[in-house]
């Protein structure tokens, strides 16, 4: 099994150059198994989990998204970037009132059957 990829890792990888119009950010998607763009409709709370083979890099696009990383929660704001490392139990909510997206690429190797649920009001085991 190869080593943990750490946020350390991921901040060295991420380029970010500035042009005439603004700037751009370049994710490290090399190192990703899976890039997705979640949409959680207001009111929606997936699950509360963790996941034993992959870490997590989320950037949050929209305003209206609570996280819960640990036994942190917060309101975080477009552009902010969150690192979730294997084994930590994580949530999102939309506590907006319209839809709220998440970039989210997943670094190790996983499937969606790496999800371990703690708490799920839509009961998923």
């Amino acid at each position: 099994m190869s080593e943990p990829i750490t946020l350390e890792t991921i901040r060295k990888l991420i380029y970010e150059e500035v042009r005439p119009w603004g700037k751009f950010r370049s994710y490290p998607h090399q190192l990703a198994s899976s890039l997705k763009i979640i949409t959680v409709n207001p009111g929606g709370l997936l699950s509360l989990q963790y996941h034993r083979q992959r870490s997590e890099y989320w950037v949050v696009l929209d305003v209206g998204l609570e996280v819960t990383l640990g036994a942190r929660c917060w309101q975080p704001q477009p552009g902010e970037e969150i690192f979730i490392p294997a084994e930590t139990p994580h949530r999102l909510k939309g506590a907006g009132s319209q839809p709220a997206r998440v970039l989210e690429l997943w670094l190790g190797s996983s499937d969606e059957n790496d999800i371990v649920r703690l708490e799920d009001i839509y009961g998923r085991g």
